[in-house]
């Protein structure tokens, strides 16, 4: 939602940030590696309960992921490569955020609270397949409720107030899951009339018939062997 409705005007207005720091000589794998080692300092700082270093280094490790894309911009270093690293990095991060929370629950609420956390990182791992396997298919999958901004947004919100974190973490699993069910039903319906789909379809009937029409025309021309 975050990502359709702001990152025009917030890539606009972090433009001049990566012109800055393309004079520094950083890369945008630079950056991802500084927000993943800031993520582990967070989950770190989550799980031993200092709830409110972690949400200054949550906040933190969000920064490096906001602004490497501006730096790739201005540097004209944007890739397929990097893109990749920046994807992978992110649920590394997710994973680590939600284990941090996961083990502080685990000692300050009760045991079983710690699969609330696990449940949201499954179905934030759903989400994100979806979104890559419809790409891979021609479709877009892109949009919901809880992408990954919300729910670093809704996390933050968690570790104002130890008291909050719960209640966050069971709307943030609902939510998630409400975006997974939006996902499905909107490749679900692109499905039905994609053209890449018919497209490949068409080609499979075409292959086929054209082996079809070779063999046929094979055991036409063979030559009968000669009987003596």
């Amino acid at each position: 939602m975050f990502d359709g409705s702001f990152r025009k005007p917030i890539e606009k207005a972090i433009r001049p940030v990566g012109v800055a720091l393309r004079k520094t000589g950083l890369t945008p794998d630079h950056l991802t590696v500084v927000g993943l080692l800031v993520g582990v300092g967070a989950a770190v700082a989550i799980g031993s309960g200092h709830l409110l270093w972690g949400l200054i280094l949550v906040i933190l490790a969000a920064l490096p992921d906001l602004l490497d894309g501006a730096l790739a911009k201005a540097s004209n270093a944007a890739s397929q490569r990097g893109a990749y690293f920046d994807s992978t990095v992110d649920r590394v991060t997710d994973a680590l955020l939600l284990g941090g929370v996961a083990y502080y629950l685990a000692g300050h609420e009760s045991p079983h609270l710690a699969v609330l956390p696990f449940a949201v990182m499954s179905a934030s791992s759903l989400i994100s397949y979806q979104r890559a396997k419809a790409e891979s298919l021609g479709l877009d999958a892109r949009g919901g409720l809880m992408e990954r901004a919300e729910r670093v947004v809704l996390l933050c919100l968690g570790l104002v107030w130890d008291r909050l974190l719960v209640p966050v973490m069971w709307l943030m699993l609902a939510l998630t899951i409400l975006t997974a069910v939006q996902r499905f039903v909107k490749v679900w319906r692109q499905a039905q009339v994609a053209p890449i789909t018919a497209a490949r379809i068409e080609l499979r009937r075409s292959r086929r018939q054209s082996r079809r029409v070779a063999r046929i025309e094979r055991l036409r021309t063979r030559v009968p062997r000669r009987r003596d």
